[in-house]
């Protein structure tokens, strides 16, 4: 018997009854996408999340009493960041034709077109169909794009299964509704890719009420999700995709031979959250257990149902997956899961530590070819001034017919390459002013993200995309000033706290919190294993210099070696570093040496000239004071005595 996720007593959202009586994703949209109008209505808006567009208006063009300047965001459904040749060149096409000229790379592996018009969606999107591209559940209360490591390895079988399994993940939890058809292109049918057959029978598969049987939608039902809904599937040690921040998260478990066994799951993972409302907050998966192969569908249907059946349908702020973790806590929400599973989950199997990978510059794939990954800043494909990425992509892709796979840090990979293309492929990059050895790139860029913000997303508070590469630029100035130009760190940026660029898990995170200011969240590391903690409510960012210059002169100062930015300020503690600012004179510091504050009160130890010369050059090449070295070396001989 299922459970209705509807509660016959309990009031629930507005959203819920706006499902509930949209025929399965189709009223009022279907009718409102045939009138001569700019835009939607709230009912409709709700509807078209689910077919991968948000209603948007830009911004910068409001004028008070006249109507907004309405246009639409479209994103692509790409499991594992997936995106064929022709399927790139008609995005690209579309951004032209009917978009503002630019593409951008998502967070979660995909590409978002902006500035269409209400009167060209159709077409747009019924383009995107047939070039066997989707849209379909990249937005909306619905599973979202499916993440896997974007590294085309053919000789490492574990990748080839996390995309086959992020792909076959797509597939088990996407809308089953003819609405999308019906919609986009007048029900015609086109020719797709075969589903596999066992995600087929286990989506109908009825284990203890996971299905609705004989409906439209078996796994969703009438009310769809509570809330959104993210999965990714990765491979032991490779966390290129924030794994920590999903739903569910499948690692991919092989033997000695490469065989796939199982995997690991992970689930209660989001970063969502609202300013000044305490009870959202952002929250790391746990691990739940291993699963064998043949039992994956069925356990990951089961995980889908018990959020669908007890996620908080009355309250939007307290709906996703990982406030039901908190709630009930792991051993609670497990025995749940295992009632429609039909059995235990099996215990978590050890991993390696977890390493962030961004795959840029050219790479072996395994197979005798290339694969090149090509960083975006701020995942932006668009032509400005000598910077050309746009069309010098076309170019490449026209030319060799290449795939590409987009990564989970708005980067691309082009792949399948012959040796005897890359001279050509270099060369129309540097003529378009494209970098491709990431040892040119400047690292706070190359490790940096930023979402979109002004001027197309609505719930915006403050800039981001716009302003990230301006205040990248003051940090390094800042960084070298004190003497730490090797240094770099995890730079993200969101204008709002949604955390579409998952700033939570960055070293140095900026949330918008008013315009142009920002909440400072600082101590993630450069693995994203950790979440960053809230150091600051409300920087206005022309104070940026004056409030970090004593955090970095205290991190030089007292940085162990080798520990990173994020490392040490979760070491040290936030109150260490509120009372080193608090006392710090700015301007007190030059790069040469310490604060000259107090000098003469300074203690001094004598060493011969050699040993001098000695730690002379190990501070220039670790990028430390000569009495940091001595410091350190004195406290591990102490301590071992």
């Amino acid at each position: 018997m299922v459970k209705t996720p509807i509660s016959s007593t309990q009031k629930v959202s507005k959203v819920e009854g706006i499902k509930e009586r949209s025929n399965h994703l189709r009223e009022p949209l279907a009718t409102q996408l045939l009138e001569d109008t700019t835009h939607f209505s709230e009912d409709a808006v709700q509807i078209l999340k689910f077919h991968g567009s948000y209603q948007q208006d830009n911004r910068d063009n409001r004028v008070k009493g006249q109507e907004k300047d309405y246009q639409f965001m479209l994103r692509t459904r790409s499991p594992g960041g997936n995106i064929p040749a022709q399927l790139y060149l008609t995005l690209d096409r579309l951004s032209d034709e009917y978009g503002n000229h630019t593409m951008r790379v998502t967070t979660r592996q995909g590409f978002q077109l902006h500035g269409i018009l209400k009167k060209n969606l159709k077409a747009t999107i019924a383009a995107i169909l047939r070039m066997m591209g989707s849209t379909l559940g990249a937005c909306g209360d619905i599973n979202r794009n499916v993440m896997a490591p974007p590294a085309p390895y053919k000789n490492r079988p574990e990748y080839q299964y996390a995309w086959e399994y992020a792909n076959n993940i797509a597939d088990l939890l996407a809308p089953q509704t003819g609405a999308f058809y019906e919609i986009w292109l007048d029900g015609e049918k086109i020719i797709s890719a075969e589903e596999a057959p066992e995600v087929k029978a286990a989506r109908v598969r009825n284990h203890n009420g996971t299905v609705f049987p004989d409906s439209e939608e078996p796994i969703y039902g009438e009310h769809y999700m509570p809330r959104k809904f993210k999965c990714t599937v990765t491979v032991p040690g490779d966390n290129s995709v924030d794994l920590y921040t999903n739903d569910v998260t499948l690692v991919v478990m092989t033997d000695n031979k490469g065989e796939l066994e199982g995997f690991n799951v992970l689930a209660g993972g989001g970063l969502g959250r609202t300013h000044n409302k305490e009870e959202t907050f952002t929250r790391m998966a746990d691990p739940i257990g291993y699963v064998a192969k043949e039992d994956v569908y069925d356990l990951v249907k089961a995980i889908v149902a018990t959020q669908r059946d007890y996620g908080d349908r009355a309250n939007r702020r307290h709906a996703r997956m990982k406030y039901l973790l908190e709630d009930w806590g792991v051993e609670k929400f497990r025995a749940k899961v295992e009632e429609y599973f039909g059995k235990k989950v099996n215990p978590f199997k050890p991993l390696p530590d977890w390493k962030y990978e961004d795959y840029l510059g050219w790479n072996e794939q395994g197979d005798g070819k290339l694969f090149l990954g090509i960083s975006i800043e701020n995942g932006r494909v668009k032509d400005e001034g000598s910077f050309q990425l746009k069309t010098a992509l076309r170019k490449i892709i026209e030319q060799f017919n290449l795939p590409m796979r987009l990564t989970p840090n708005h980067n691309a990979i082009l792949y399948d390459i012959e040796p005897s293309q890359k001279p050509v492929i270099e060369d129309i990059l540097h003529q378009h002013g494209i970098i491709t050895d990431p040892k040119e790139i400047e690292p706070l860029i190359r490790y940096s993200m930023a979402c979109p913000a002004f001027p197309t997303c609505g719930l915006a508070i403050a800039e981001s995309e716009r302003a990230l590469p301006g205040i990248i630029d003051r940090i390094r100035a800042l960084l070298d000033k004190v003497g730490l130009e090797k240094e770099h760190f995890v730079i993200r940026m969101t204008g709002c706290p949604n955390g579409c660029a998952r700033p939570y898990m960055a070293e140095l995170g900026f949330v918008g919190s008013l315009p142009e200011t920002y909440q400072v969240w600082l101590g993630g590391n450069p693995n994203q294993t950790k979440l960053a903690q809230v150091y600051e409510e409300k920087l206005h960012i022309s104070n940026l210099e004056s409030f970090f210059e004593p955090i970095f002169v205290y991190f030089k100062q007292n940085k162990r070696n080798g520990e990173s930015f994020g490392e040490f300020c979760d070491r040290v503690g936030f109150d260490s570093l509120r009372e080193f600012s608090a006392s710090y004179q700015l301007g007190s510091y030059n790069k040469s040496s310490k604060s000259r504050r107090n000098r003469k009160h300074q203690n001094r130890v004598s060493v011969h000239d050699e040993m001098f010369a000695r730690l002379k050059d190990a501070a220039t090449q670790e990028g430390k004071s000569m009495n940091q070295i001595v410091a350190q070396a004195l406290e591990a001989y102490f301590k071992n005595q």
